[in-house]
């Protein structure tokens, strides 16, 4: 029986800045998790960027998109959303930052919401609310929650590893606290980042910025187990295998388990 999903990405959230910015539930949730603290990201570390190759598990130099401005791929490859839809699984994408709109199309999810983080406060807070209230009224197979405060309030504003920029890593921890205690148990829980950050910017290949967390929380994982090798094109992968639904054939992720 396949799996259920919930797919939680914090925006610029460093390995070491999830660890130590004094949120007691990151130590509880690697203890109860698959993990790494050393998963890849691409280049350019940059967002959209970051995020195509998340969903659609190649390069940037595969699906085209090198900064934050999208552009139609020359050569398509279908991305998470695409693949599920066509298997009949309910998809939903709830998110902050309008720019990642085009990650699928849109009569491919069930259900889109944006809180635009340029328009409001505590935008976080209020997506992974409303994910919530959706996740327990209508059950989707997969959800993906953006949570973007740590990027452009911590570290674009006040730079990475900054004390504003802890408050706000440990403020996107405690809305993933709050959604798993809030979800069926049914759900797996993956959390990762699209890139980290240095000083006040990203998309080089430091370390800094191209090393994110990812961590697997559910059922089919085990506890307190941590790999290595993990490259942020393995994610889309792991969920198909999850939902047992194939792959698109030119992703390039493998299966973690």
């Amino acid at each position: 029986m396949s799996e259920k999903v919930i797919l939680v990405l914090v925006d610029g959230m460093r390995p070491d800045g999830m660890m130590q910015c004094g949120n007691p539930f990151a130590q509880e949730l690697v203890k109860n998790s698959t993990y790494t603290l050393n998963a890849r990201t691409v280049m350019p570390s940059v967002t959209l960027p970051c995020h195509m190759s998340l969903f659609h598990s190649v390069d940037p130099q595969r699906h085209g998109i090198l900064t934050n401005t999208y552009v139609p791929q020359v050569r398509p490859v279908k991305g998470m959303f695409d693949v599920f839809e066509e298997d009949d699984k309910k998809c939903a994408f709830f998110y902050t930052w309008e720019e990642l709109r085009d990650l699928s199309r849109p009569d491919h999810i069930h259900t889109a919401l944006c809180i635009n983080q340029h328009m409001q406060a505590d935008t976080d807070i209020k997506i992974t609310d409303a994910a919530i209230k959706y996740i327990n009224e209508e059950a989707p197979d997969f959800l993906f929650l953006y949570l973007g405060e740590t990027d452009e309030v911590g570290g674009h504003d006040c730079g990475w590893m900054s004390e504003q920029y802890m408050k706000s890593v440990s403020k996107a921890l405690s809305c993933v606290e709050k959604l798993q205690k809030s979800v069926s148990e049914d759900y797996t829980i993956i959390l990762c980042a699209d890139h980290g950050g240095h000083d006040r910017s990203h998309g080089s290949d430091l370390p800094e910025d191209m090393t994110i967390p990812v961590v697997f929380c559910g059922k089919p994982f085990e506890k307190n187990k941590e790999i290595s090798d993990v490259s942020i094109k393995d994610i889309a992968t792991t969920i198909a295998s999850l939902l047992e639904v194939k792959p698109a054939k030119e992703w390039e992720g493998r299966i973690i388990s």
